[in-house]
C-alpha cells in the first residue's frame, strides 16, 4: 500500500502532542519548500543559482546564493502557517515574532536552511534540518527566545530533508523514524522507510580526520580502535561534508559520527539548535544516542540562540564505547590533577 507523507501524519495522531490538523498543516510547510529548494538543487549549473554572495551570515560564513533562497522560502513557508508564532533560521540573527498575542501561535520552527552549503557548488549531497517546539507555558508572547531557547528533549518533531540522488524526508513525532521519498513523477513524498532502527553496530565512522592533531586525546585513541579491529571489527572511513548526508548513512548503515572541539572551536563547531538537537531526537528514535562528548545533546539548557556544540551520534555500541573511552579519559586526568594537588602541597 502507498502511504503518503500527508497520510502518515494523520495515522501518528495519537502520538502528537497538540492538534494533528494544526501539525499537519505546519509540517506541509516543511513539503512545500523542500519541493520547491529541491527544484532549485536539482537546476544548479542551469540557471544563476550557484556561488557565493558578497555578504556573511550571522556565523561569520560567506552566504551561498542558494543557502539565501532556501532560508527565504522556508521563512514565506512558515509566515502563511497560523500556527507558527516563532521561526529562527540558522541565517538570520535574531528569531522573527509572528502573530503576537495570538491563541492560535503555539509552535516555534527552528532550521538549518542548507547544511553542507559549502558542497553546493561541487553537486554533493545537501540537505535541511528542523525541529519544532510548542510554545512553553507562561512565555512571555513578546520574547521570542523563550520558545526557542528549551532542551532538545522537549521537541515535539524534528526531521530533515536530504537532497541527493533522490531526495528523502525523514522525521519523527517522538513514535519512532520513518522515511519518504519524493516520487517527482506525481510530486509527492511516500512512505519508504518505515520505522527506521538504527543498527547497533555498524561498520563505518565519520569524522574529518584532517583536523586529527587537534582532537581532544580520547577521540584519537577511539578512532585508532575504530580503524585496528579493537572493537571486534575494522571500520571504514565515511566523510562527505554534509553533516545531513553523513548522518542519514549513519542512521541506515550504522556507525558513528563525529565532530570534536578543537583549540579553534572549543565549544565545537554544530549548531546546537538547529543541527545537533533535531539528528539527536531522531537517533534516539531509532535507536541510537547522541553526546555532546560528556552528556546527553536532549538534555543541554541553551542559553544563547546560536549556541555551538560537540557532537557525537551513532549506534547504541558504538556510542556505549565512545563513552567508555571519554570516561577512562576524565578518570585519568582526575588522577593526574590529584596528584599534582599532592606534589604542590607536600612541598608546600
Amino acid at each position: 500500500m502507498v502511504i503518503s507523507f500527508q497520510q502518515h501524519i494523520v495515522q501518528e495522531q495519537n502520538h502528537l502532542l497538540g492538534s494533528s490538523v494544526e501539525l499537519q498543516w505546519l509540517l506541509s510547510g516543511i513539503i512545500l519548500a523542500s519541493k520547491l529548494i529541491q527544484s532549485q538543487v536539482r537546476r544548479a549549473g542551469l540557471v544563476d543559482i550557484l556561488g557565493a554572495l558578497e555578504n556573511t551570515n550571522v556565523q561569520g560564513e560567506i552566504q551561498q546564493k542558494l543557502d539565501v533562497y532556501a532560508n527565504e522560502t522556508l521563512i514565506t513557508c512558515f509566515r502563511q502557517r497560523a500556527s507558527v508564532g516563532v521561526i529562527a533560521s540558522e541565517e538570520n540573527e535574531h528569531p522573527i515574532l509572528l502573530r503576537r498575542g495570538s491563541s492560535d501561535a503555539q509552535y516555534a520552527i527552528i532550521f538549518d536552511p542548507l547544511d553542507g552549503s559549502s558542497n553546493i557548488d561541487v553537486a554533493v549531497t545537501i540537505g535541511t534540518t528542523f525541529s519544532i517546539f510548542c510554545r512553553p507555558e507562561n512565555a512571555d508572547a513578546d520574547d521570542p527566545l523563550q520558545w526557542v531557547l528549551q532542551p532538545g528533549s522537549k521537541q515535539v518533531a524534528a526531521g530533515y530533508v536530504i537532497y541527493g540522488s533522490s531526495t528523502v524526508l525523514v522525521y519523527s513525532v517522538g513514535n519512532g523514524v520513518h522515511g519518504f521519498t519524493l516520487d517527482p513523477s506525481i510530486g509527492t513524498y511516500i512512505l519508504t522507510h518505515e520505522n527506521i532502527r538504527m543498527p547497533e553496530q555498524g561498520g563505518y565512522y565519520s569524522i574529518n580526520e584532517s583536523y586529527v592533531a587537534k582532537f581532544p586525546g580520547h577521540y584519537v585513541e577511539y578512532i585508532n580502535k575504530l580503524k585496528s579491529g579493537a572493537l571486534g571489527k575494522s571500520y571504514s572511513s565515511r566523510f562527505i561534508g554534509s553533516m545531513v548526508a553523513d548522518f542519514h548513512r549513519t542512521l541506515l548503515r550504522g556507525g558513528i559520527f563525529l565532530y570534536p572541539a578543537t583549540g579553534d572551536f572549543p565549544e565545537g563547531r554544530l549548531r546546537l539548535l538547529y543541527e545537533a538537537n533535531p539528528i539527536a531526537f531522531l537517533a534516539e528514535q531509532a535507536g541510537g544516542a547522541a553526546t555532546n562528548g560528556e552528556r546527553r545533546i536532549l538534555d543541554i539548557e541553551p542559553t544563547h540562540l546560536h549556541q555551538r556544540s560537540s557532537f557525537v551520534v551513532g549506534g547504541k555500541f558504538e556510542m556505549e564505547e565512545f563513552e567508555r573511552c571519554a570516561r577512562e579519559a576524565r578518570e585519568k586526568d582526575d588522577i593526574l590533577t590529584n596528584q599534582k594537588r599532592s606534589r604542590v602541597e607536600y612541598t608546600g
